[in-house]
């Protein structure tokens, strides 16, 4: 090897290190590594930064917008309302979620299932009172096996596919090689019950349980009063309490109902819901959002409809009452809060205690914190007016626009069917998509730029740097001859051995590239054993996608990063043993359906 081998392999070592046994954020860390190979001269600038031009790095990022259209109209949380359900524990939920997930980036590509999945998993794990970390690996495991069953599931089998029609046309063999679109199925389900199997026994093991008790034990000690009407076309007309979900809502509690004039107290679970039902919540601030977020329910105040700025353009906004506020002593209806301020009033809360009644009939008093919806110019505006002690914007409220959800549904269903019939790519898919979620208003333009995590493409950017150093040094091609140096003459130990140098390069570099990498190698190894190559190839398109034990091996791995709150070490300890499982199916299977 040359010394810019050494080199290369030396900064790729000491940046896992890192990412193990230190605290630095991946992206600062990687960075590291990428400006260490550009000072020494193993890449010039333009393969330093190749990869922040990546095809595949801008993909994601417009994928992160139209995420925020799906979750800005209610999309994203009715997704998964429908296909996750109300399971009773975390081994099912993960079994919902997997198996809808596993089939689904199967025949489209995977990057856009999870980008998806993500806010609706965050929604629906907090509704439900399941961890996120329990969640998010499973999910892009889920994303990345299910691609290994369909000739189309991922770009990497494709890609092997084509390198293997050259190879047979440019040998001019008399046999023909015909791989179908479902033929990767009998070793790729095999491989994807074992992830669902692996998941469900020894993730409550391997996988952090979170801060789920902590969070519930240092959490906001107010309650608020809130009062939510049933609109009159809301899917929760004619369902219990139970099945409207409003008994498993964290932090809240649904104290009454006013119907037609009759008060409904002690609300048990079997009670039904019909158009018009007032329905009196307690719970802090966190929950009060949330139910500002269900589809079906809309604050009771008529007021919040008569504010002159659209209901996207505004956000929530607590206050503390002062002694020198103009409607001490009158009702929230009494008061002219709208006309004075230009906000509405959400809810109230009044020195940790529960208010009980209507909002409406609930008296100001001086000390009062009032959850009220306003423009974006309020906080601004009245933050030092002595009419209130404390103006604090609350940060992650967004109105949902649930009028939009069916546009922003559409949208999202159109890109993954051109990307998935081959009429645009994954990019030109994305980017469209994108755009019209700013253009149909399912996210504004400023949304749209807050959504995109920006970490998570420097780890992109900068681990397709690390690959090309390896790549360009020779270091990687050293290290795959030493390994098939160890295959002797047994077809079946070059399996083992092409899985392990093809799955340890994927979790370097990219998938595809490991498998381009290493498809020389496996001609190589058929024509010294005279066997056939479909077996070696296949072994290549499993083995390219059996990235499980690092973050920055796969694309999906990388996105749920930061919501599942993880750790390298995380992805180490779940993903090892996973890769080895998935790999040991896969050689054992393989001579089993393609002889060698």
């Amino acid at each position: 090897m040359e010394f810019t081998a050494y080199i290369a392999i030396t900064v790729v070592v000491v940046c896992f290190l890192a990412l193990i046994f230190t605290r630095y954020a991946p992206d600062i860390i990687l960075m590291g590594g990428v400006t260490t190979l550009l000072v020494c001269g193993v890449l010039n600038p333009q393969e330093a930064l190749a990869g922040f031009s990546n095809e595949g790095m801008i993909t994601v990022a417009l994928l992160f917008v139209v995420a925020q259209g799906l979750s800005q109209t209610g999309g994203a949380a009715w997704l998964a309302g429908s296909l996750l359900g109300r399971p009773s524990h975390i081994g099912l939920a993960q079994l919902r979620l997997m198996l809808p997930v596993a089939a689904l980036s199967s025949v489209v590509n995977n990057t856009p299932v999870v980008a998806m999945m993500i806010p609706a998993v965050l929604d629906w794990a907090k509704r439900h009172k399941f961890s996120v970390s329990q969640l998010m690996m499973p999910l892009s495991y889920a994303a990345i096996i299910g691609g290994s069953c369909t000739l189309i599931g991922t770009s990497t089998n494709l890609v092997v596919d084509g390198m293997l029609r050259e190879y047979y046309q440019t040998i001019d063999s008399q046999q023909l090689y015909e791989l179908g679109i479902f033929d990767l199925a009998w070793v790729g389900v095999p491989c994807v019950l074992v992830v669902l199997v692996y998941v469900y026994f020894l993730s409550p093991i391997l996988l952090p349980k979170g801060n789920q008790q902590e969070k519930k034990q240092f959490g906001d000690t107010r309650q608020y009063t809130v009062e939510m009407l049933v609109e009159l076309d809301s899917p929760l007309i004619g369902k219990t309490v139970e099945q409207a979900g409003l008994r498993s809502l964290p932090g809240v509690f649904l104290i009454e109902i006013q119907r037609s004039g009759h008060l409904i107290t002690a609300v048990g679970p079997a009670q039904r819901l019909y158009e018009d039902d007032r329905l009196i919540f307690a719970g802090n601030v966190e929950s009060v959002v949330d139910l500002q977020k269900m589809r079906g329910l809309r604050p009771a105040d008529d007021q919040i409809f008569k504010l002159d700025t659209e209901r996207s353009q505004r956000h929530l906004v607590e206050v503390v009452i002062s002694n020198s506020f103009p409607q001490i002593g009158k009702t929230v209806k009494e008061g002219r809060f709208r006309s004075t301020y230009g906000a509405a009033i959400i809810a109230v809360a009044r020195e940790g205690q529960r208010i009980k009644g209507r909002i409406g009939d609930i008296t100001i008093k001086p000390g009062d914190t009032l959850l009220i919806e306003a423009g974006r110019s309020f906080e601004r505006q009245q933050r030092y007016v002595r009419d209130f002690l404390l103006v604090r914007k609350i940060d992650d409220y967004n109105p949902v626009s649930h009028e939009r959800m069916g546009v922003a549904l559409s949208i999202f269903i159109a890109m993954v069917l051109v990307a998935a019939s081959g009429i645009l790519s994954m990019l030109e898919a994305a980017m469209l998509a994108a755009g019209a979620m700013v253009f149909f208003r399912c996210t504004r333009a400023e949304e749209a730029r807050r959504s995109i995590d920006w970490s998570v493409l420097v780890v992109i950017g900068a681990s397709i740097a690390l690959g090309q150093a390896l790549d360009k040094s020779g270091a990687a091609t050293a290290i795959a001859d030493i390994f098939i140096d160890l295959v002797g003459n047994s077809p079946q130990l070059a399996l083992v051995v092409l899985f392990i140098v093809t799955a340890g390069f994927s979790a370097m570099i990219s998938n595809v590239a490991a498998a381009v990498m290493m498809f020389p190698f496996a001609v190589a190894i058929s024509n010294q054993l005279e066997v056939s190559l479909i077996p070696m190839a296949i072994t290549l398109m499993i083995a390219a996608s059996a990235s499980f034990s690092t973050p920055i091996g796969y694309q999906t791995n990388l996105m749920v990063y930061g919501p599942g709150e993880y750790r390298f070490t995380d992805f180490l300890k779940m993903g090892l043993p996973l890769t080895v499982l998935v790999g040991f199916t896969t050689v054992t299977l393989i001579p089993l359906f393609w002889p060698f």
